[in-house]
């Protein structure tokens, strides 16, 4: 009798190469791993026609205050408008964001902003001059986005998982950013043509087509976070949030930085429109136009800031300080054609600021207390944003356009100078 063969031993599973490893990390890393998922090349889309729609409404409202009152301070009370409700409604959002399904949020913020979106087309088509009807309308618009915007930002987690979730972060944070500066470039064109109504009414077409994106995102595919700890305590998990960037100095200066480059530099729809205006006399084509070139700077800065990979809170500081640097050089341009080029510098020094502040942020918060972080993390940025509307406007009205520029741009450098040495004295205390 033959002896009985042993079975073939299974060969051990062959151990992957450090090589292989690396590949594959790098895969993951690289800025268009997320496109790979159905669902966030939609998801890219819809936020990218979302956020310049709304900030299309935004520089439409600003327009048709200045025509309905001739006054840049009046736009100035717009922008504040806009932007301060999130001083008040962020904190909570971030708890609401944080517990409640991102998706369903999205669909009830998007549907509330197609309303405003249409009922202004309709008032303003009609002939409606009373401009408190556009003050209403910027604290709604305000509320909204005080919600959709960190729900948006967390809902990316959910989307990709967290393979190549610090790319996803870095596209997402650009093409948002993309769309804050397409967004006017487009209601510029608009407005000149054919009015705000039709901006509004566009703005509106926009949000439906947003809707329909949002219900064409697949459940299944979905990565659910987790619930935080003791939801129900709702004033606890508010004030989670808070503790949680006071415990981290580099992250709050990092906030802090945003909203102080809030305030002194994204005034853009009350500066370019007095340049439009008062400077240059070239009206609704000369807006359209600079909000036009800006986007374009906007876009290469977008492209430039999600393949840096380390850019670091050096990197972050010395974007910013290059963005007043650019906004004071602009204001003392002697031509509109040098003035023009000058807003591409500044478009983009804008985004790349912008990407790398909110992708630091998003990367240092968990995935359990994100939205709260980005909660805080907007209403400094926007809520800056709406302060720096109002200061742009009162320095613009009493001391003349280039004047305040020139001073809104000296004070984004300042800050940067500011906060760059408070990280440093941050990095020598933590022994980095």
């Amino acid at each position: 009798m033959s002896p009985r063969p042993f079975p073939p031993r299974p060969f051990p599973p062959r151990p992957q190469s450090t090589r292989t490893r690396t590949a594959r990390a790098r895969s993951t890393e690289s800025w268009h791993y997320p496109l790979r998922h159905h669902n966030y090349r939609i998801f890219v889309t819809l936020s990218l026609v979302g956020s310049g729609g709304v900030w299309m409404q935004r520089l439409a409202q600003d327009w048709l205050v200045l025509q309905l009152t001739g006054s840049p301070a009046a736009v100035g009370l717009a922008v504040a408008l806009q932007f301060l409700p999130m001083l008040v409604v962020g904190p909570v959002s971030g708890v609401l964001v944080d517990i409640f399904p991102k998706r369903r949020i999205l669909l009830l913020c998007q549907s509330v902003a197609v309303v405003l979106a249409a009922g202004l087309a309709v008032w303003n088509a009609a002939g409606g001059t009373d401009v408190w009807v556009v003050y209403a309308s910027c604290v709604a618009l305000g509320i909204t986005s005080a919600i959709d915007g960190p729900a948006r930002q967390v809902f990316v987690n959910e989307v990709v998982g967290d393979a190549g979730l610090p790319a996803a972060i870095g596209l997402n944070s650009a093409i948002g950013q993309l769309g804050a500066m397409a967004g006017p470039a487009l209601a510029g064109v608009v407005i000149a043509h054919a009015g705000p109504a039709a901006a509004f009414a566009a703005n509106a077409g926009l949000g439906a087509t947003v809707l329909v994106l949002i219900g064409s995102i697949r459940p299944g595919e979905l990565h659910h976070t987790p619930e935080p700890h003791g939801h129900r305590k709702g004033r606890g998990q508010v004030l989670a949030g808070f503790r949680f960037v006071r415990a981290r100095p580099p992250l709050l200066l990092t906030m802090l930085l945003a909203g102080l480059l809030g305030a002194f530099g994204m005034n853009g729809p009350v500066v370019l429109a007095a340049f439009a205006d008062r400077v240059w006399h070239s009206g609704p084509a000369g807006f359209g136009l600079f909000n036009t070139v800006s986007a374009l700077g906007a876009l290469a800065g977008a492209l430039i800031a999600t393949r840096i990979k380390r850019f670091g809170r050096k990197g972050i500081v010395a974007s910013a300080g290059l963005f007043g640097l650019s906004q004071l050089v602009a204001a003392l341009m002697p031509s509109q054609e040098s003035f023009v080029v000058m807003l591409v510098v500044v478009g983009f020094m804008t985004l790349v600021f912008l990407t790398s502040a909110a992708t630091a942020v998003q990367l240092e918060a968990g995935a359990s207390v994100r939205g709260r972080v980005l909660a805080l993390y907007f209403p400094l940025l926007l809520g800056g944003h709406a302060l720096g509307g109002l200061l742009a406007g009162w320095l613009t009205e009493d001391f003349g356009v280039r004047t305040g520029l020139v001073i809104t741009g000296a004070l984004g450098m300042a800050s940067a100078t500011v906060i760059g040495l408070l990280l440093w004295r941050c990095s020598r205390r933590a022994g980095i």
